[in-house]
């Protein structure tokens, strides 16, 4: 195996893995992950500025299960290759290389292939490698340590998001691994816990189990008894004994564990957990599926986000894979089949963790990981969020640099019609998930176009624009539709409205007045739109025209039921008779009118 594949290991990565070049003149990145329960194969772009989005721009998945071939092979240890899977991989692998190369343009130094489980296990793995390298002489295979594995599925999980704090777990079809990640530590400069780099760090101290779904599935269909209870008795121990591992390496692990024990009937202390690999998105896809908010809007399992509470409904959802005949969403019928062992899992890991608070299911995976591995620091700590708006580009003038500084200005604008005395912080608007950008950019899209679509148009592409794209949960996709959707003044027919109602539902789910600012935001930049009718040219324009200051009075203060947000706009001269033309009144009183505890008044004066 030496003389035709590198083992990649933790200590020789740096030099094992091609480093991203921001000079190069090509920047498409091909990856071929071997997994026990499947081939995946994908292109992604790498260029500046945008490189931390890790834009795919191709992929496919053969369903080539190594671990059925393993176990299901001739030779009574189970550990050997047939000839046919040798042959039909080997070919397989030769047609996405041709792909990658020939058709997108791949340079064949930035193609890279790598195995995982069952290649580690095989006794013919030679062989493999040697068909492969028969099929395409250029193409290399990289067997791939359990360390750098639990790596590239950690890493690959954590590019879905801005920042992260809790246990990492991915569940393939022979292993599950499980690690702990801690951003917020790492950026703050706690080199106690981090004095490899969180990355490696979390590599380091990781376990791997071998009791991946398509292995678990097969001792538990296993007629004997003993061998059953046996195999889960050391699963449940396993996980136990890594969690404890985790807790007694990771200081902020061990305070976030003990501040939740002293807190018990507390919903908001906990461990936040995320999970990848295809067996823990089937379940999260069974979670989806059984969602109070039906039917679900958005389709991407990648950052579905339940409570612990709800994640531990596993008897509830063996009893829907049993009953339910029609197609399950992101449910194949062998991931079905498998449904199971991953509860098995699931339940190994409830088991394990005193106090679940989170757990968010990620679309990250090892070929993620290994990307955002070639890339400096930098650039794999930089907010993908930023870069969105650049990202989309529409065209002139978001794609000019002169941009930034116009939209931070109106931002800035927006914010100030938040009232001051008020904590808005843990409330998710445009703003606190890091979309304030984005929306500023699209103020001013479609003014050619009527309302009515402009509003349907902007709950859609919340929902299914940038799909894949980092930091892009689905509270943020929520609060940014129902935003945008304000600020054309939610005309939207009947074959919209439950799509706007359940995004209402996601949205205050996440916090009570979540709806209601969305709401509230996109109106006041509807307001913005009328009196300015385009981006301004500079960022100082804005300040000259227009002028936003808002208090809120409690119920208390006034005497009266509701919150008052008392909403004064200042506008100049110029801007005077625009302003009795447009009704300006009129776009707030809806607001106050769905709104069982707050009440919009606005007072248009000049401004000086």
């Amino acid at each position: 195996m030496e003389t035709l594949a590198d083992i990649i290991t933790l200590e020789n990565l740096q030099e094992r893995l091609p480093r991203w070049d921001p000079a190069s003149s090509n920047h498409l990145h091909a990856l071929v992950d071997m997994g026990s329960n499947g081939i995946r194969f994908s292109i992604s772009v790498l260029s500046p500025p945008q490189t931390r989005l890790l834009k795919c721009v191709y992929r496919e998945r053969a369903p080539i299960s190594l671990f059925d071939a393993l176990s299901g092979s001739s030779d009574p240890s189970g550990l050997t290759f047939p000839n046919e899977t040798i042959r039909l991989v080997s070919k397989t692998l030769a047609r996405f290389r041709e792909i990658a190369v020939d058709d997108y343009g791949v340079p064949p130094s930035q193609v890279m292939v790598f195995a995982t489980e069952a290649m580690r296990k095989a006794r013919n793995a030679t062989a493999m490698l040697a068909a492969i390298r028969a099929e395409a002489s250029d193409l290399a295979v990289h067997i791939l340590a359990p360390q750098v594995e639990t790596l590239f599925g950690s890493v690959g999980a954590r590019s879905g998001f801005s920042d992260v704090k809790g246990l990492f777990l991915d569940l393939g079809g022979g292993s599950v691994q499980m690690t702990y990640m801690d951003t917020y530590s790492a950026r703050h400069g706690h080199e106690d816990e981090h004095e490899h780099g969180y990355e490696v760090t979390a590599a380091l101290s990781g376990v791997s189990l071998p009791f991946g779904a398509a292995r678990l599935i097969k001792v538990l269909e296993n007629t004997d008894r003993e061998v059953r209870v046996s195999e889960i008795t050391t699963l449940n121990k396993g996980m136990s004994e890594a969690f404890e591992r985790l807790r007694s390496m990771f200081p902020s692990l061990a305070n976030t564990v003990s501040a939740a024990q002293q807190q018990d009937n507390s919903e908001f202390t906990g461990l936040d957990v995320y999970l990848c690999g295809g067996g823990f998105r089937g379940y999260g896809s069974m979670l989806m599926h059984n969602d109070p908010v039906q039917p679900y809007p958005i389709p991407s399992i990648g950052s579905y986000t339940v409570s612990g509470k709800v994640f531990a409904r596993t008897k509830d959802m063996i009893q829907v894979n049993k009953t339910f005949e029609g197609k399950i969403f992101g449910m194949s019928k062998r991931r079905r089949s498998q449904f199971p062992a991953i509860v098995t899992v699931v339940e190994a890991l409830i088991g394990a963790v005193p106090r679940i608070r989170s757990v968010t299911f990620c679309s990250g995976g090892n070929r993620e990981g290994a990307l955002m591995m070639k890339l400096p620091r930098n650039v794999r700590e930089s907010n993908p969020l930023h870069q969105i708006y650049d990202f989309h580009g529409p065209g002139t003038p978001l794609t000019q640099i002169p941009v930034v500084p116009r939209l931070q200005a109106v931002v800035d604008k927006l914010l100030t019609a938040l009232p001051e005395n008020l904590d808005l912080s843990n409330t998710a608007t445009v703003f606190t998930v890091h979309l304030g950008h984005l929306f500023a950019s699209q103020i001013w899209e479609g003014m050619g176009n009527d309302s009515e679509t402009n509003a349907a148009a902007a709950l859609h592409n919340a929902i299914t624009q940038y799909p894949g794209l980092p930091g892009l949960t689905h509270l943020a996709r929520t609060v940014y539709g129902l935003t945008l959707c304000a600020r054309w003044g939610e005309g939207l027919g009947p074959i919209d409205q439950p799509l706007y109602h359940n995004l209402m539902s996601l949205a205050n789910a996440s916090n009570p007045d979540a709806a209601f600012w969305a709401r509230y935001i996109g109106t006041v930049a509807a307001v913005l739109a009328r009196l300015v009718p385009s981006l301004p040219r500079d960022e100082k324009s804005l300040d000259k025209l227009v002028k936003f200051h808002c208090i809120a009075h409690s119920a208390a203060e006034t005497g009266k039921k509701k919150l008052r947000i008392s909403l004064e706009i200042s506008v100049c001269d110029k801007l005077i008779e625009r302003v009795k033309s447009q009704n300006i009144h009129d776009l707030f009183k809806d607001i106050g009118k769905r709104s069982d505890d707050k009440k919009v008044i606005v007072v248009i004066s000049p401004l000086f």
